[in-house]
């Protein structure tokens, strides 16, 4: 009786430090306030990472798309330049100075930046929205308005050096002063917004490949005719076309900083139509960008 006793009294002792959750099954309480079940604790949700804003988005896709586009579009910068140096040269022949040269050689410095900023950047998007790379551009976690504009200021960026060359050269050749050619640290970057914009709206909004590459073309022509030749030289109809132009504004405040006392109040006042234009062509690019990316 005496050991049936002592071994009763062991099982006790050995049943009393298990812990009660364990025979029970009751709930316990995690350190971050969470219940787990059977002792288990339940891991606490990762927090969600900050949402990115848009200057650093806008540093980071601009980086991008210079140093992507900087081998490809040398090229092309330098066959914009030598286009633009030749109609000058051509129209040499045909005008010799005064307003008409103040018009040809700013209509022909602008249109380096229509043929990257206009023409190129509707061929990149159209072709970016062909080929499902918008998708890509969809996953990032930056802001629309980002991609739309580093993108469209990379391209921009690659016409400075063949605006200048070309203002200058055209400078020499016509006889026109040097003095004023510092206007272009504004004209260039407000054109090629303005330009920048209408391009990519062109290429998000058009339903193929081919017809983003016309119309980028054509937008081109326009900047062609319609900047070089000078406007009293233009019929009625076409001169209000001109007018509708962005880049119209840029060539005309060029133009008159030629002048040996530029009015400046109006070169400020279509600097000033030109930076309203960029933002509205940028505006209707980024909603094309919306647009186009959900599609």
């Amino acid at each position: 009786m005496r050991g049936r006793a002592g071994s009763e009294q062991e099982q006790r002792q050995v049943t009393s430090i298990v812990p009660a959750q364990a025979v029970t099954g009751s709930v316990r309480i995690a350190d971050d306030g969470r219940a787990g079940r059977d002792g288990q604790e339940e891991a606490a949700p990762a927090p969600l990472a900050p949402r990115a804003r848009l200057f650093p988005s806008l540093a980071a896709v601009y980086r991008a798309q210079l140093s992507r586009a900087r081998v490809a579009r040398i090229p092309l910068l330098f066959v914009a330049t030598f286009q633009s140096v030749g109609i000058m040269v051509l129209m040499r022949g045909v005008v010799d100075g005064g307003f008409e040269a103040r018009a040809v050689v700013a209509g022909s410095s602008v249109l380096v930046v229509a043929f990257v900023a206009l023409n190129l950047l509707a061929q990149y998007f159209g072709q970016l929205r062909a080929g499902g790379g918008l998708d890509h551009y969809a996953t990032l976690p930056v802001p629309p308005a980002a991609v739309v504009l580093g993108a469209a200021g990379a391209y921009a960026s690659f016409t400075v050096p063949g605006t200048i060359v070309t203002a200058v050269a055209g400078s020499v050749l016509f006889g026109l002063p040097l003095t004023h050619l510092w206007v272009l640290v504004a004209v260039i970057p407000l054109s090629g917004a303005a330009l920048s914009g209408l391009g990519a709206a062109m290429g998000l909004l058009a339903p193929r490949q081919e017809l983003a590459t016309l119309l980028g073309q054509l937008g081109m022509s326009a900047a062609l005719l319609l900047g070089v030749l000078p406007a009293d030289r233009l019929p009625g109809p076409i001169g209000w076309a001109r007018d509708l132009l962005p880049s119209t504004y840029g060539v005309e405040a060029l133009s008159r900083s030629f002048d040996a006392h530029p009015d400046w109040a109006v070169v400020a006042l279509d600097l000033a139509v030109c930076a309203v234009v960029g933002v509205l062509s940028l505006a209707a690019a980024t909603w094309a960008y919306r647009r186009a990316a959900v599609r």
